[in-house]
């Protein structure tokens, strides 16, 4: 009797959302499949690369799609990550550091990072992306504006992206106060 319920759940759950991607014999499926994913969203190289490893049983079909896509310009690492950092800047209020650390997970190079990042954040200033944040996170504070809070603002910033000295200035002016220099524990 279990066994025949775990063998009905098993059914299941297979045929939900978890179950794994159908495989392509051809090379035409798939290049249909990857012109599907990039339809969905915009993706790395390395990233396409992945994605269509998984989806063939054939591992040497990969090369040729890959290099088609990108004689179409539809795989340009370059564009990928102007693109990328333009968005997580302009609607997430992304820093330098975060943004480049995720284009390195996607497995962009980092000339391409290091010259969209360079791109992007020419025009922008990071102070005042900063002070944004910061002013938008300290007005829901509710009490005095104490170490912990400051402390917290400023992980917070860190895990943004932001440099350590531009947090640091911006803590300065908005608390009127001392903000530790250095991210050295206490003793």
């Amino acid at each position: 009797m279990a066994a025949c319920l775990a063998s009905l759940l098993g059914c299941l759950y297979a045929s939900g959302v978890h179950s794994f991607p159908r495989k392509v014999s051809s090379e035409q499926d798939l290049y249909a499949a990857a012109l599907r994913a990039l339809m969905r969203r915009a993706h790395s190289i390395h990233e396409m690369k992945e994605y269509l490893a998984r989806r063939t049983e054939d591992r040497d079909s990969v090369p040729p799609v890959i290099a088609r896509l990108r004689e179409q310009n539809y795989l340009d690492d370059a564009k990928f990550a102007l693109d990328y950092a333009r968005n997580h800047v302009q609607s997430r209020g992304q820093g330098r550091f975060r943004i480049a650390r995720e284009l390195r997970a996607r497995g962009v190079p980092n000339q391409h990072i290091d010259a969209a990042l360079d791109a992007v954040l020419a025009d922008i200033d990071e102070a005042a992306l900063v002070r944004k944040r910061l002013t938008r996170q300290l007005k829901g504070a509710r009490g005095p504006l104490d170490q912990r809070k400051i402390a917290s603002a400023y992980r917070s910033l860190l895990r943004a992206g932001f440099s350590g000295d531009v947090i640091r200035t911006e803590l300065r002016k908005v608390t009127r106060g001392d903000v530790p220099e250095a991210d050295a524990p206490d003793k």
